[in-house]
């Protein structure tokens, strides 16, 4: 059975949560001790110093996993158009993180619309250029037709299952079945919402997927109200409930 992926969007740990860590160590030292992935949002915003890149490296132990997300240069600015250069400075920055760069991801703006042809030539052009895997989380309705999910499927792209989600498929992963990916973003509130209520029934979903040798990962993006440590504390014992048996439980 696949390792369930559970971490969330950057690694700061609330004052809340704090007692469930070492308090000695920098804050990505201390986040590892608990989870084995995390997702890298602030690329998005901005370029990273190769020197930060590499910090990120090697204060994160061996067999950690990274999720990094494209920057919006790329995917709100340019719209996957005539992005070689500032992909190729991406993914110069990016693979500094070497094998411990698992997933790149791709979140589309709202309004970008579903497009056979540029789709197909962005995601070949980024498969060709890095061995991670891509999942990509699109907003707009015409990503859920059958024509995109054969894109994705084609290309061997993740397509984000998301919460709160845009239309009814957007809810579960889709495209390319070898990797599963939930970006829980926090409803009905966004990035402040918990999922206290809701850790039981996602920790069955992922358990369902890992039993089917899926990879799976489940990043809490909720993090404006402190809360996703917290869930992912708590999807991190659901899962556990499900995958061993008591008598081998810590």
């Amino acid at each position: 059975m696949q390792a369930i992926n559970i971490g969330t969007a950057g690694w700061s740990i609330s004052r809340a949560s704090a007692e469930a860590f070492p308090s000695e160590g920098s804050g990505l030292e201390r986040y590892a001790s608990r989870f084995k992935v995390a997702e890298i949002n602030s690329s998005f915003h901005r370029s990273h110093r190769p020197s930060t890149w590499a910090r990120w490296r090697d204060n994160s132990p061996e067999g950690f996993l990274f999720s990094v997300k494209l920057p919006k240069r790329i995917t709100h600015e340019l719209k996957l158009l005539d992005c070689a250069a500032p992909l190729d400075q991406f993914l110069a920055e990016a693979h500094i993180l070497e094998r411990k760069l698992a997933v790149l991801l791709v979140q589309l703006p709202p309004k970008l619309e579903f497009k056979l042809e540029v789709a197909s030539r962005f995601f070949s052009d980024l498969s060709s250029s890095s061995s991670a895997s891509i999942a990509c989380e699109p907003r707009h309705p015409s990503w859920f037709e059958a024509e995109a999910e054969a894109l994705l499927n084609q290309h061997q792209i993740a397509r984000v299952g998301a919460d709160p989600a845009v239309c009814p498929a957007a809810a579960y992963p889709g495209g390319w079945n070898g990797l599963r990916y939930w970006r829980l973003h926090g409803s009905p509130v966004m990035y402040r919402s918990s999922y206290a209520d809701r850790v039981h029934s996602y920790a069955a979903l992922l358990h369902q997927e890992t039993a089917a040798h899926r990879q799976t990962w489940c990043i809490f993006d909720n993090t404006a109200s402190s809360a996703a440590v917290s869930d992912a504390l708590a999807l991190m014992d659901e899962v556990e409930k499900l995958t061993v048996p008591p008598s081998s439980r810590s």
